[in-house]
């Protein structure tokens, strides 16, 4: 019986080894230019409107996701390309929100990660002259309730990390977290976080007593990993001696754990998190969005490396052999929406509506990965 513990624990450890050996850095950054390339091929006009169901700003949400994983390939990789490809982007937009400088919409002030990414590369006053009067609102008004959707976490957190640091201002920190836990604490009946499950539920109209058809509460996928990437971005951005950052790295750890429980067999994440008859089946945008959040746990020491490696190392390769094609399209990408059955069915071929957010994700997945230390 001790020979054969024996023999387990080695074959586990070798299991682990041989799946940490899979990962190589040059393959990594391989297969996000291809990603990227397939989109920028697609779309060489940076401010062509995108039509779906109906015509929309090429500066909405869903392309100041895909620019926020350009920015992040950009930081591993500066090719000269990939910066005049945002620039040429934001200059297009004058810099600006699809609703203007009053919006108070994460939607549309998403954008302004990537225009204070480019400022930080070359600054000049007039391009953040439409950040700052967007911003700078949020410090004189009292309302805390603006992110009522998870999404909107990852779109406007991370902003407002970025212009605390840019401006030397720790109001916009101080103004981060009462938003932040006014979501995960008040909306809804207590708030859209369960800590028992250590997810979040999309938006109040999720909260019990609602449920999926097995009886189990409602969490999306893509939602919980809008999340786990906005603590892991403002962490990223953020002092380390900033206030409440101590909460940010508990939400990341409980989330962590609570999706290690419920990863597929194949390294993916069902859409649906805790029923997987409810359209069961992989999913790419919140899978890598899993990876980016999780790898950047690992890569800062707050995640323990021997448990999460072997996670992240089976979801990305899941994503490179089952989603990534060989022109660097990405299949098996929900479209968009707010709940399992949006978008579906998913495939291997199938088009979303939106392409762009997705690679985004994939290319946040892809810039952790890369730095992790083999």
């Amino acid at each position: 019986m001790k020979k054969i513990l024996v023999l387990a624990v080695l074959a586990a450890f070798n299991f682990n080894c041989a799946a940490q050996q899979q990962i190589n850095r040059d393959d990594v950054l391989a297969k996000m230019e291809l990603a990227n390339a397939y989109f920028m091929k697609k779309w060489p006009d940076v401010g062509k409107t995108i039509i779906t169901n109906k015509e929309r700003p090429s500066n909405i949400w869903t392309r100041g996701v895909y620019y926020e994983g350009l920015m992040a390939l950009h930081e591993i990789y500066p090719k000269k390309e990939y910066y005049q490809y945002a620039l040429d982007w934001a200059d297009f937009h004058q810099w600006g929100f699809r609703s203007g400088n009053e919006t108070r919409n994460a939607d549309d002030y998403d954008a302004a990660q990537t225009y204070i990414d480019l400022y930080n590369l070359q600054p000049d006053p007039e391009k953040l002259k439409n950040t700052r009067a967007c911003m700078q609102k949020f410090l004189v008004t009292p309302q805390n309730g603006d992110w009522d959707w998870i999404d909107a976490i990852q779109m406007g957190m991370p902003v407002f990390a970025k212009i605390g640091v840019l401006e030397n201002d720790p109001r916009y920190f101080e103004k981060m977290y009462e938003m932040y836990m006014e979501s995960r604490n008040v909306i809804g009946e207590n708030g859209l976080f369960n800590p028992e499950d250590g997810l979040w539920w999309r938006d109040a109209d999720f909260d019990p007593p609602y449920t999926e058809p097995n009886g189990e509460d409602s969490y999306w996928s893509r939602g919980n990993g809008w999340v786990i990437a906005a603590l892991a971005k403002t962490l990223s951005i953020i002092p380390e001696d900033a206030p409440h950052r101590d909460q940010y790295i508990e939400d990341l750890q409980a989330m962590a754990e609570a999706l290690v429980k419920v990863q597929r067999e194949d390294g993916f994440w069902n859409v649906s998190l805790h029923d997987p008859t409810h359209f069961g089946g992989k999913e790419t945008s919140g899978t890598a969005l899993f990876v980016y959040g999780i790898a950047y746990g690992i890569n800062n020491d707050l995640l323990d490396r021997e448990k999460y490696l072997p996670v992240i190392t089976k979801a990305w390769n899941a994503m490179l052999s089952e989603s990534l094609h060989e022109n660097g399209f990405l299949g098996w990408l929900q479209s968009t929406g707010k709940e399992p059955k949006d978008g579906q069915p998913l495939s291997y071929d199938k088009q979303p509506d939106f392409e762009d957010y997705g690679l985004g994700c994939f290319l946040l997945a892809g810039s952790e990965m890369y730095r992790l230390e083999y």
